[in-house]
């Protein structure tokens, strides 16, 4: 049992990544204002607009105008869920830091339920989805995804556990030190360690607006924590081509006793044929593996050449409420 740390925290820090949400946004402003008095500590929310084409921005600038507690910037370009919520992580000045949706799926109101856990003595608390309202197949692919990335890395990935969490200053700090691009927090907040809690909740329907988080986005941020945390899928290639080889000498033993024992293989309907359609599908079959292992390999070597350019992880256009801005890790 951990001792209780904190009776009053000092300060936390609400990060919300924004992309296209002029929709929500009013609603979103209004619940966090209902439930902020309830956290019993000084707060700041600092919003990340990450190159929206609508009136996101606009909007976070007149809420960070009307409340104090309010700040905001905005990307030059979209450059990525992950990163906008990197970016928050990097100006967060409290001393815990929660992560939540800008679509409400994530409640505001559990917020008070992740402090509750932080003050108790845990360093980051994850919120776990009971109940998801998403269509039928995204649920069942999410659901495969988490069980397949528990069972590929080393670290204990929690399952069906999103961005929303809370975390301690002192994870924040080593998050934002880590200096990789192709980032998955969820990843990295289980690989930093420290202790570990998780709050249950319904994650709830989008409150207005479309997803911005299409069907591509969620394939690359399922590669990218594959990738990033695993090698199990290199060793799986290494394993198929000892296996299509294991095969391949199979068959050239069956073929060479078809040559030898033809009689034989003939009374029991195996008798040697012309051999084409079979050497047509071991090539194309062996081309298909090929092209796998290759598709594998790209995966990380791509992931290689992109950290070697050096490039900032995001570049801002405007802010509101906030100091000039640190310089972006390169």
């Amino acid at each position: 049992m951990l001792a209780f740390r904190r009776q009053v925290a000092e300060k936390i820090s609400i990060v919300v990544p924004c992309y296209n949400e002029e929709a929500v946004l009013p609603m979103l402003f209004a619940r966090l204002h209902a439930v902020a008095p309830t956290w019993g500590t000084d707060y700041e929310i600092i919003c990340v607009d990450d190159g929206s084409r609508d009136l996101t921005w606009q909007k976070l600038q007149a809420q960070c105008q009307q409340d104090p507690h309010w700040r905001a910037f905005s990307f030059a370009r979209n450059f990525g869920h992950q990163t906008a919520v990197s970016a928050g992580l990097h100006f967060a000045s409290g001393d815990a830091v929660v992560v939540i949706d800008a679509d409400l799926q994530d409640p505001p109101e559990q917020v008070a339920s992740l402090l509750a856990k932080w003050r108790a003595g845990f360093e980051v608390v994850f919120a776990t989805r009971k109940q998801r309202q998403d269509p039928f197949v995204k649920r069942v692919l999410a659901w495969g995804f988490y069980r397949l990335l528990q069972k590929m890395t080393p670290l204990p990935m929690a399952r069906d556990a999103g961005d929303f969490c809370l975390l301690d200053k002192r994870v924040v700090a080593v998050i934002n030190a880590l200096p990789e691009r192709s980032r998955y927090l969820r990843g990295l907040r289980t690989w930093c360690g420290f202790r570990q809690a998780s709050v249950e909740f319904d994650r709830a329907e989008r409150a207005a607006g479309v997803p911005q988080y299409t069907f591509k986005k969620s394939f690359k941020l399922a590669m990218d924590g594959l990738f990033s945390f695993s090698a199990v899928p290199l060793r799986l290639a290494t394993y198929l081509g000892l296996w299509v080889s294991g095969f391949a000498f199979l068959g050239v033993v069956f073929t060479l006793a078809q040559k030898l024992f033809a009689a034989k293989f003939a009374r029991i309907g195996l008798e040697p044929g012309a051999g084409f359609p079979t050497i047509v599908i071991s090539v194309l079959f062996l081309g298909g593996v090929q092209l796998i292992c290759l598709g594998i390999l790209g995966e990380y070597i791509g992931r290689i050449y992109d950290e070697v350019k050096g490039r900032p992880l995001w570049i801002i256009r405007d802010r509101a409420g906030l100091t000039p801005p640190p310089p972006p890790p390169g």
